[in-house]
């Protein structure tokens, strides 16, 4: 038994049109990954609820274990992505300078920006790169890395007691 063709409007009530998000945006989710693995093409998708909320998949985002460098190489790969767009699209003989593209480019910096802060926190957790950091600095790395190392072990001893 099919299910039956589904109007395309907008529907009324709240729970169900959260529902509906919910489960479409799993699925294209679900989609834009088998798209990248199966035919080895580059995905970027960007997704905002109707309540503001942001949902994104870049299909070099499941490179990583560790949220850090997760988050680096998502960061960079969705760069990637929107560079290449932005380069074919500046390509095109319809393309002419915008308001959005001065818009997009400015989200851009503010992304690279971003990026270069994170990779510079990386390092810095890693005990790379200290040399020009104040006493100060020096003490909040610290105890961030002895905030998760507690968070670790707190965890560390959930798992030995289930």
């Amino acid at each position: 038994m099919g299910r039956g063709k589904v109007e395309i409007r907008r529907i009324e009530n709240k729970t169900t049109r959260q529902v509906t998000f919910t489960k479409r945006r799993n699925g294209l989710l679900k989609k834009a990954y088998e798209l990248s693995l199966l035919c080895d093409a580059e995905v970027a998708l960007v997704i905002f609820s109707g309540g503001g909320r942001l949902f994104e998949f870049s299909s070099s985002s499941w490179s990583s274990n560790i949220k850090l460098i997760h988050l680096l190489s998502y960061v960079n790969s969705m760069y990637k992505i929107l560079e290449r767009y932005r380069t074919c699209n500046h390509n095109s003989p319809e393309a002419t300078p915008s308001v959005e593209n001065e818009i997009n480019y400015q989200e851009y910096l503010k992304l690279k920006t971003r990026l270069e802060y994170l990779q510079s926190s990386q390092r810095n957790i890693l005990g790379e790169d200290l040399g020009p950091l104040s006493m100060r600095e020096l003490e909040q790395i610290e105890n961030q890395i002895d905030i998760s190392l507690k968070h670790i072990r707190t965890r560390k001893v959930e798992n030995l007691n289930i």
